[in-house]
């Protein structure tokens, strides 16, 4: 072979290899949620190894690989493309997600892994709806919150603070350095698969309701100003005034709040129920968090995961005595912060939700016991005098319980 033609191919040999290696890089297209399912395997009992040790834990790395294993070969067994995989030992399972490559519907295949006797159980990757947005008029600097006059709070916050108590916000994301948030955040983690972690409206509003710093001369004060968050991003923003999240999304960010055994939850969105979802709520409730969601008046029930027994549910207006359990609070023109070191007014119950989030950490600051009992004008559910509730966990309330328009008679549930 002449040296011409083995510099020739040597040539096409190092193309190639170059393009290959550009494409690598690239990665694999993004699956979109509505294609996925998740598949919940059961983690096998730790098992005996001759020298002495027990094998299996969450962190054995031989544990892990067959674990993979065996999820890669229900995949191929059942015509599924492998994605990732997630370990929740808390609840016992492995969550790994499978991408549905074919024509068939996300439900049939998870309704055919269901009856897998290597799976727990399976379901689609739900979508998820923030329940609130930005008001038609946008005035950074308005002055007048809603819970300054009808939550007393600047009378609240000489009775508690928040300090010492950690909320989850799961949202969109977050601004840290916002000036009324700085510090706030203990942590601010993304865990939406194939997104960067950036600053967006519904969070950073959700997040300044709950835990904007107070006297420091600017924006708004947060119902508990010293309590710190977990910004755990599960939802992003699309266009002007909509945000969204995926069930897998959700779950991460979940079992990362129930692991790290966050004091309060705040869920300020709906969208439909699921098991896995289901399942961390109730795992949560259990190891003493409270749970806050937003109530959807279109959904029957109010949406998930509000309608679970034991989650808070809150809306921003009045609703039918049908509705139940349902509380109210303020979620209506509320000056909360936004992205960019700004202010914005929100309506929704979102920011309903969030306030009684930032509420239930002034209740366990003085009251650290596993649920918070809310004082309201009706047996079940009901407007909440924050005033009130705020007194049943702290003797010798100095401030006016009762009033800004709430009914006398008063309920504690």
């Amino acid at each position: 072979m002449t040296g011409s033609r083995i510099l020739l191919r040597l040539s096409v040999l190092v193309a190639a290899l170059t393009f290959c290696a550009a494409v690598l890089a690239q990665g694999s297209p993004t699956i979109p949620p509505e294609r996925q399912i998740l598949v919940m395997v059961r983690h096998p009992p730790d098992h005996f190894r001759p020298n002495g040790a027990y094998g299996g834990a969450y962190g054995d790395g031989l544990a892990q690989s067959a674990r993979e294993r065996l999820a890669r070969s229900i995949a191929r067994d059942h015509r599924l493309t492998f994605v990732d995989g997630w370990p929740m030992p808390v609840i016992g399972v492995d969550c790994f997600i499978m991408a549905v490559p074919d024509a068939r519907t996300t439900e049939s295949a998870a309704d055919e892994l269901s009856h897998d006797s290597k799976v727990a159980w399976a379901e689609p990757v739900q979508l998820y709806q923030a329940q609130g947005g930005s008001a038609a008029e946008n005035d950074p600097l308005y002055p007048a919150q809603p819970a300054a006059k009808d939550w007393h709070l600047a009378d609240l916050h000489k009775i508690a603070t928040g300090r010492g108590i950690r909320i989850a916000v799961i949202d969109s994301g977050i601004q840290a350095n916002h000036p009324d948030l700085a510090g706030q955040l203990l942590v601010n983690r993304n865990f939406v698969a194939g997104q960067r972690e950036i600053a967006e409206d519904h969070g950073t509003g959700v997040a300044g309701v709950i835990a904007a710093k107070s006297d420091n001369g600017i924006g708004i004060a947060g119902v508990a100003p010293a309590a710190r968050l977990l910004g755990l991003r599960a939802c992003w923003q699309q266009g002007r005034g909509s945000t969204v999240c995926d069930g897998l999304s959700l779950a991460k960010a979940l079992y990362f709040a129930v692991e790290q055994k966050a004091d309060v939850i705040n869920l300020s969105l709906s969208g439909p129920d699921d098991r896995l979802l289901r399942t961390l709520i109730d795992a949560a409730l259990k190891s003493g968090s409270v749970v806050v969601s937003a109530y959807d008046s279109g959904q029957h029930g109010g949406g998930f995961p509000a309608s679970v027994p034991g989650v808070i549910a809150v809306s921003d207006h009045a609703l039918a005595p049908a509705s139940g359990r349902v509380y109210i609070a303020p979620g209506r023109d509320v000056p909360t912060t936004q992205p960019g070191g700004k202010w914005f007014l929100v309506n929704g119950s979102s920011f309903s939700a969030a306030h009684v989030s930032g509420l239930a950490a002034l209740v366990r600051q003085r009251h650290h016991s596993s649920g918070v009992t809310l004082v309201s004008d009706r047996p079940i559910g009901g407007t909440i005098d924050a005033c009130a509730t705020v007194e049943r966990a702290a003797s010798g309330c100095d401030c006016n319980c009762g009033g800004g328009g709430i009914a006398k008679a008063r309920f504690a549930h």
